[in-house]
């Protein structure tokens, strides 16, 4: 699968869905600009001593990211979808893609692909959304448990 972080802005987040990407076999996608650099010791510590092994793709803005991946399977996953997230169609290949952490997916993104809009559900009234990593966790395991059914 594909973790794709749209503008991340955390590098602790960041750094520790870089482990869980490894971890997963997924491939992980990140989209400019970031709120952190990319030798951030902090990432890489979140990250531990992995960072070079994982699969990586950077991209300078959304557009460049949409153009080289237009034909791809993707699931964009939003506070503001409609569909569980446990009916996302995953394959091997399915991209997962996910907003920044202080604003989720833009408006443009989540108008642009509501049939592949999903969320995690909540039961408290009193949160927006659970945190980027923890979301991130969630919707990969939850692809592979479907995959090796």
């Amino acid at each position: 699968m594909h973790i794709v972080l749209i503008e991340p802005e955390i590098h602790t987040n960041t750094g520790n869905i870089g482990r869980l990407s490894l971890a997963t076999g997924s491939h992980l996608h990140l989209i400019k600009p970031f709120g952190f650099e990319l030798t951030d010791a902090r990432l890489k510590r979140a990250g531990l001593d992995y960072w070079q092994h994982i699969k990586l793709s950077i991209y300078e803005n959304v557009d460049d990211f949409f153009d080289k991946n237009k034909d791809r399977d993707m699931a964009f996953l939003s506070s503001h979808g409609t569909k569980d997230y446990t009916e996302i169609p995953y394959n091997s290949d399915t991209m997962l893609v996910f907003g920044k952490e202080s604003k989720g997916l833009s408006k443009e993104i989540t108008d642009r692909f509501k049939e592949h809009l999903y969320k995690i559900p909540q039961y408290s009234k009193h949160i927006r959304s659970i945190n980027l990593a923890n979301a991130v966790a969630v919707i990969t395991y939850e692809g592979l448990r479907q995959l090796r059914m």
